[in-house]
């Protein structure tokens, strides 16, 4: 990138940029948080790498941040969800019952300290495969096992989240 400085490639391309991640994420802070990861990325790519079409690789890492995120935001909706959805009944003046907050704060932090409990390349697949969104064969490969253990490592936890959680999943 000798030939196009990351600040000039900034200048030129913010503005394009910040309009392909609203477009594909819908939220502008959802789209802020992912250009700033582009950019974090791009840097990290040029300590290693030359590259001939800048503006092209910029892009392609903003699309991959704008999956990755997405994928994240529907993780947590969806995992969230089951332990807030708050009935009509516990909702006055707009505002959850102080109870309401304090069991789904505890069912969270049950949720999180069982995450936590994993052994570590059970939890690390987990992990790769639940919140980034991965494939099995891409757990597989990042972690270098098959995709048979990442298999066992994520029905490992699945049961052990479910047994930990059963009153509340």
């Amino acid at each position: 990138m000798a030939a196009v400085s990351l600040d000039a490639l900034h200048r030129s391309e913010n503005l394009n940029l910040q309009r392909f991640l609203l477009r594909k994420l819908g939220n502008p802070a959802d789209a802020a948080d992912a250009a700033q990861e582009t950019y974090l990325r791009l840097v990290k790519a040029l300590t290693t790498t030359d590259l001939d079409h800048p503006r092209l690789f910029l892009f392609h890492l903003a699309r991959n941040v704008a999956a990755n995120l997405g994928k994240r935001r529907r993780f947590e909706a969806r995992l969230f969800r089951s332990m807030t959805d708050l009935e009509l009944s516990s909702v006055v003046d707009g505002h959850a019952q102080t109870e309401t907050q304090v069991i789904a704060r505890e069912q969270l932090r049950l949720v999180a300290a069982t995450i936590d409990g994993l052994p570590p390349r059970c939890r690390e697949a987990f992990l790769l495969s639940t919140v980034e969104g991965l494939s099995n064969g891409e757990v597989a490969v990042r972690l270098g096992v098959s995709r048979n253990m990442v298999e066992k490592h994520l029905i490992k936890a699945l049961l052990h989240i479910r047994r930990a959680c059963h009153e509340f999943f």
